[in-house]
């Protein structure tokens, strides 16, 4: 019996739907729509720590207090990297095809560093996801990891400089990759009138901002003992 989708059927118009250059775009952005929101609520979350440990600890506790919502999440999530992976490098290769050769000179007129990075970025975002995971999930990358003490795990986990460095270089890649990313989200959906182009960009650079500035702040402050002062 014959497996191929019929021409006017749901499958077909979604295979079809995925195969065109226009359909990838598309779901680039959806996924990145649903990356940017788990980083923002990610960022706001972490910001507890600033209220001190029995927040923090207690943020910790309620998000691993349903195990079948919390793996949902995750797989989901993972799903959405994966999803957003595969689609920027068929992206990539499509690009690549359409320019098999490369120009003698190349020169950038029109394009940001951010937008050229975008392809070097990703990757190295998804090492971090998983070192990240390591070192405050698992423990296994942490050099003394306290089960469910979320707070002394943060303030001991980024004293170490490797580990201290390593974020801030992420999250300076990952800064390059969102201003771009939440840019061209609109562009891939259709937004692109020059009219509200300078609000898209004002508006990616200041999420951008204030996402990668919250984030970089809790190793600053846990490196320069501005806060876990009580822990050695």
């Amino acid at each position: 019996m014959s497996t191929v989708a019929a021409p006017n059927s749901a499958l077909h118009r979604t295979l079809q739907f995925w195969q065109a250059t226009v359909g990838k775009k598309v779901v680039m952005a959806v996924t990145g729509f649903f990356l940017f929101g788990f980083t923002l609520v990610h960022m706001l979350g972490n910001l507890q720590i600033y209220v001190g440990a029995d927040q923090i600890n207690e943020y910790g506790r309620l998000l691993k207090a349903n195990p079948l919502v919390l793996w949902g999440a995750r797989l989901f999530l993972l799903a959405t990297v994966g999803t957003h992976l595969v689609t920027v490098f068929q992206l990539w290769s499509l690009k690549n095809k359409a320019r098999p050769s490369r120009y003698a000179v190349q020169k950038s007129t029109t394009s940001t560093y951010a937008s050229r990075s975008m392809y070097l970025s990703g990757p190295i975002l998804f090492f971090f996801i998983v070192y990240h995971l390591a070192h405050f999930t698992t423990g296994q990358a942490h050099p003394d990891f306290a089960g469910e003490d979320v707070y002394r795990n943060v303030i001991v986990g980024f004293r170490q400089p490797l580990a201290f460095f390593s974020y801030l270089i992420a999250m300076a890649f990952l800064g390059f990759h969102m201003v771009h990313g939440v840019w061209s989200m609109f562009q891939s959906v259709g937004i692109s009138h020059p009219k509200y182009q300078p609000k898209i960009r004002w508006f990616a650079t200041l999420a951008t901002a204030l996402i990668v500035g919250g984030n970089i702040s809790i190793p600053l402050a846990a490196m320069f003992r501005l806060i876990g002062t009580d822990i050695p």
